[in-house]
C-alpha cells in the first residue's frame, strides 16, 4: 500500500513508520523536519508545516493517510480537505469522553463539549485538549478510522507518564504510592497499537475504536510491582491519597476510575492484542 504518516519521527507515528517498512509498504513521512528527521530508513521524506503548508502535496495520492499529529480542528480540516487518500486514519484519545464517573465506557458514550465558539481557544492544556480532539474527530471525511487510545508506554516514549514511575522505582527505596493498590488502570504497548492499526489500514477497516491494554484487569498496585521487577530494585510501596488537584501519571480521583476502565471489546473483535507489562517495561528501560 501507499501511505502517508503525517508526523511520524516519534512515539506512536515513529513505531507506525517502522512497522509499515517492515512489512513492505511504500511509506512517505510529512513532518516539519525538527525532531529524528531521517530516523527511519526505508521512508521517503516530504517537509513541511501542515498548518498552511499542505501545498508540496499537491499532485500525490495515497491508499491511506495517517494523522498521528492532530490537535487543532481547523488544521485537521485542512489536512482532510488537501489530501487526496483513500482512507483517513485520525490518532484521537479516550480524554474525548465526558463522564469518567461511568465505568466501562464505550465508543457512543457522550464526549466532551466544548465552550461556546467565541470562549475556544487554539491552546492546546489539560483543560482544552479532549474537546480540541472531539472537534478534530468531527472533521472526519466518510471514510476514516478514528482510534481512541488510553495511556500509551513503550521504547522512545516522549510523554514521561509510564517512564516517569519507571524512574521512581529504579531508584528504590520508599515510594510514595497514589491511592491504593486495587484501583484500576490501563496502559496499552505503543508497539501493539502500530501493529494492530496498520492491520485495520490494510484491511480497509473504518469506524471508531477504543484501544486500551493490557488484555487483563490491571490495577496500580500489579503495575507498580512489575516495574520493580523489570527494574529490579529494592523498592517498597507507601500508599496515599493525593490531594484532589495533584498531578500524578496514572492517578485520578476516585470518582473517575472511568478514565481507567475504558471498554475496548470492539477493538479486541478486529485483532488488538496486548504483549505483556513486563515486556513493555523492559524494553522501554532499555531504549531510555
Amino acid at each position: 500500500m501507499k501511505l502517508l504518516i503525517l508526523g511520524g519521527t516519534r512515539f506512536l507515528g515513529r513505531h507506525l513508520a517502522e512497522a509499515a517498512v517492515a512489512a513492505g509498504h511504500d511509506l512517505t513521512l510529512f513532518h516539519r523536519g525538527r525532531t529524528n528527521p531521517g530516523v527511519i530508513p526505508g521512508t521517503g521524506e516530504i517537509l513541511g508545516d501542515r498548518d498552511g503548508g499542505l501545498g508540496v502535496l499537491r499532485g500525490h495520492s495515497w491508499d491511506a493517510v495517517i494523522d498521528t499529529c492532530g490537535y487543532v480542528p481547523r488544521v485537521v480540516r485542512q489536512s482532510v480537505a488537501e489530501i487526496e487518500a483513500g482512507l483517513y486514519v485520525f490518532a484521537s484519545t479516550i480524554s474525548v469522553y465526558a463522564d469518567y464517573g461511568v465505568l466501562g465506557i464505550t465508543e457512543e458514550s457522550p464526549r466532551k463539549q466544548p465552550p461556546p465558539e467565541e470562549e475556544r481557544t487554539e491552546e492546546v492544556t489539560p483543560e482544552t485538549y479532549g474537546w480540541l480532539k472531539a472537534l478534530c474527530e468531527d472533521e472526519m471525511p466518510e471514510r476514516s478510522l478514528v482510534v481512541r487510545p488510553c495511556i500509551l508506554a513503550g521504547p522512545h516514549d516522549y510523554t514521561d507518564r509510564f517512564t516517569w514511575w519507571l524512574r521512581q522505582v529504579e531508584k528504590g527505596g520508599e515510594v510514595v504510592a497514589p491511592g491504593r493498590p486495587g484501583r484500576p488502570v490501563q496502559v496499552l504497548d505503543v508497539r501493539d497499537l502500530a501493529v494492530w492499526l496498520l492491520g485495520m489500514v490494510e484491511r480497509g477497516r473504518t469506524g471508531i475504536f477504543n484501544t486500551t491494554g493490557p488484555d487483563r484487569p490491571l490495577t496500580m498496585g500489579e503495575m507498580l510491582e512489575t516495574l520493580r521487577r523489570a527494574t529490579g530494585s529494592d523498592a517498597t510501596f507507601v500508599w496515599r491519597e493525593p490531594e484532589p488537584d495533584a498531578e500524578i501519571p496514572f492517578w485520578i480521583p476516585e470518582e473517575k476510575n472511568g478514565f481507567h476502565t475504558i471498554d475496548s471489546r470492539k477493538a479486541r473483535a478486529e485483532g488488538l492484542v496486548c504483549r505483556p507489562l513486563l515486556r513493555t517495561a523492559l524494553d522501554t528501560l532499555d531504549s531510555v
